[in-house]
C-alpha cells in the first residue's frame, strides 16, 4: 500500500491544488479559496480531472474523508497530501474562504 503525507494548512505552498473533497453543501457554505471540488464519493469517477504530475493537498472537515481520498488517489499514481485537521484548520491558521452564496464563508 502505498503512503501519502500529512501536512498542516500552512504548510501548503502558494498556488498548489488544493482538493476538497466535501459534500456540495459544506462546499457551498465555505471552503479553502481557489479549491477544486470534487465530493469524495465522486472521485473515482472524475480522476481524469485531476493532474497526475500535479501535488494534491486534499481536504474535508476534519481530516478523515481526506486522508481517504489521499490515499487512493496516491495508490493510482498520484502525488497527494492530507491537510491535517481539513477546514477546521484551514479557518483557525486564518487562510482565505470563500462561499458559493453569497454570504460570509462558514465550515459546516
Amino acid at each position: 500500500m502505498s503512503e501519502f503525507e500529512t501536512v498542516r494548512p500552512t504548510e501548503i505552498p502558494e498556488g498548489a491544488k488544493v482538493l476538497d473533497v466535501r459534500e456540495d453543501y459544506e462546499w457551498e457554505a465555505g471552503h479553502a479559496a481557489g479549491a477544486v471540488h470534487i465530493p469524495m464519493n465522486e472521485v473515482p469517477e472524475r480522476l481524469d480531472e485531476l493532474d497526475p504530475d500535479e501535488d494534491t493537498y486534499v481536504i474535508c472537515r476534519t481530516g478523515g474523508r481526506s486522508a481517504q481520498v489521499a490515499q487512493y488517489l496516491t495508490v493510482n499514481g498520484y502525488t497527494a497530501f492530507n491537510v491535517a485537521g481539513g477546514s477546521g484548520a484551514w479557518l483557525e491558521a486564518g487562510l482565505p474562504l470563500q462561499s458559493e452564496t453569497g454570504e460570509d464563508p462558514i465550515i459546516r
